[in-house]
């Protein structure tokens, strides 16, 4: 053993608290990013966490795989709309009250379900396996990037074609995009039927990879035709119905982790969407009664950060529940080690690159930096830079894997803590940047809360995370009964927590709005204010 690592078991507070900090940080800076490549930073930061306080060395060897996928499961919830769902809650009217906080218990469910998943997913799949789903994952994105690249263009030249001349006029609004649907991504979900079909094709086989791929996919397509299109069930109209899409992907994941016996990583899908679907209604419920006191700061960065910090509860129940039981996992033999270069890269640098891109905009427009700079524009500059930083973490990472480097820890715990506080500060120095040329007060209770948890973080991983575990040879058995009872007792709680915190808002407010959104945003009943059907050409409403 390693000196300073000691044997032993990390108390289950500690592991709470650094997993609810963890995430509280990620979610706030991602409320700042936004959408699904947002949610990635959280995700990793609480994955990292998790793994590292659990004490399994098995686990410590995996833990850029960890944070890969947490941060890969976690992305998904950030295609979903909240922003009126919230306004529900505020809205004064009593039926709209209940619905919303019911809504934001589904969306926070959806979306820590997704994540949880995709946190426990290396902890049950052996190194053959885990490893076999990157390739399928990186054809899908490789489509996914032409996606992004020419869907405007694909949008202008069907708006010509079909002669949509108030896409022409206002592009700016999605519902008069000629491939607009419910906005939603039905494309994505499209190409992500197709490009799986042909990589199998391909191959002539559907391998695991690709499988879990389709059945999410396939998932996306059966609840959002089933809701929002069949049944008319608009959660937030006009806004996006990915909410269903959502739902799909969720269902479609539970039945081949089903299928393929990951019985565990659909307990911690569980555990974790529970948690979070609280933690959403909750975290509001927290913010609309900090508005009675009539201070004034940023109290939507207070939800945030609030939701994340209960977000980070669900995490760390996952890992308290799964280490005592999950087997031991090997990565003897290491096929595919470039995996092994890959997902620490990916962490570091990809992820944080999709962020961070979005800052040299903010800095043009908050005027701290020229729109041109030696005949290329600002982004061109910052891609030239982080691109030079992505070729060296590379080709380090790959010339240590050749001979290891000294300047890198030689226990897998000692890079593990490394990778945490790399990545970390590296999203905290990139929100900074973003939010310092406009800086305000209020931005305080954000950048500032961030910067002293992330320090207090780094503090407590350093201290905490020297400890080892054994790990259990053999899985515990059928996950069937902790399974059975985590949805019994799930479901009562959603509907206690939706109830009580309706009570809560007409206890403090009665039948007054909340004066923070305007105009109230009513869903039901003779004064809804909410339009189901915006026309084309319409503004949303």
């Amino acid at each position: 053993m390693e000196p300073g690592i000691v044997a032993g078991r990390v108390p289950a507070w500690r592991v709470v608290l650094l997993c609810a900090l963890s995430l509280s940080i990620g979610w706030g800076i991602r409320g700042n990013f936004g959408h699904e490549h947002g949610a990635m930073m959280p995700g990793a930061l609480a994955a990292m966490a998790a793994v590292l306080l659990s004490g399994r060395e098995d686990w410590h060897r995996r833990i850029a795989y960890f944070a890969a996928f947490g941060a890969l499961g976690w992305s998904f919830g950030g295609s979903m709309s909240y922003g009126h769902v919230l306004a529900y809650t505020h809205s004064g009217d009593s039926l709209t009250i209940v619905y919303g906080f019911a809504s934001l218990f589904l969306i926070g469910f959806l979306w820590a379900a997704l994540g949880g998943a995709g946190t426990a997913l290396p902890a049950y799949l052996r190194r053959e396996r885990l490893t076999a789903l990157f390739v399928p994952f990186l054809v899908f994105y490789a489509v996914l990037i032409v996606h992004d690249l020419t869907y405007d263009a694909l949008n202008t030249a069907l708006a010509h074609a079909l002669g949509n001349t108030a896409f022409a006029a206002r592009p700016e609004y999605r519902q008069d995009e000629p491939l607009y649907w419910l906005d939603t991504d039905w494309t994505t979900a499209l190409l992500a039927i197709v490009s799986m079909l042909a990589y199998s094709a391909c191959r002539r086989r559907i391998d695991p990879g690709a499988s879990l791929i389709l059945h999410m996919a396939v998932g996306w397509w059966v609840c959002f035709l089933l809701f929002p299109v069949l049944l008319d069930w608009r959660m937030t109209p006009p806004r996006g119905d990915n909410w269903a899409g959502c739902l799909g992907m969720t269902v479609g994941m539970w039945v081949y982790l089903q299928r393929d016996g990951l019985g565990g990583v659909t307990l911690a899908s569980l555990i974790a969407g529970f948690v979070g679907g609280a933690g959403f209604a909750l975290a509001t419920l927290i913010q609309i009664l900090a508005l009675r006191t009539g201070w004034q700061t940023n109290w939507h960065s207070v939800l945030e950060q609030t939701y994340g910090l209960i977000n980070g509860i669900g995490i760390a129940a996952v890992a308290l529940v799964l280490a005592p039981r999950a087997p031991r996992v090997s990565d003897d033999p290491p096929v595919r080690r470039w995996t092994d270069w890959f997902a620490p890269a990916a962490v570091l640098v990809l992820v944080t690159y999709l962020n961070a891109r979005k800052n040299p905009e903010e800095w043009v427009k908050a005027g701290a930096m020229p729109q041109v700079m030696y005949w290329l524009q600002p982004i061109t500059w910052f891609n030239i830079g982080y691109l030079a930083v992505a070729v060296i973490v590379v080709w380090l990472l790959i010339e240590h894997m050749r001979r290891p480097l000294p300047i890198l820890p030689r226990s897998w715990l000692g890079r593990g803590q490394l990778l945490y506080v790399l990545f970390l500060w590296w999203a905290v120095i990139a929100n900074f940047e973003r939010a310092l040329v406009a800086f305000a007060p209020a931005r305080l209770i954000t950048e500032g809360v961030i910067i002293l948890n992330a320090a207090l973080c780094t503090l407590l991983l350093v201290l905490w995370a020297r400890v080892v575990t054994p790990a259990p040879e053999e899985a515990p058995g059928t996950y069937r009964s902790p399974i059975r009872r985590t949805v019994v007792v799930g479901v009562a709680g959603a509907v206690l927590c939706s109830v009580l915190c309706w009570a809560a808002v007409l206890g403090v407010y009665g039948t007054r709005p909340v004066d923070f959104r305007g105009q109230p945003r009513i869903r039901f009943g003779p004064r809804a204010t909410v339009v189901e059907h915006p026309r084309r050409g319409q503004p949303h409403p």
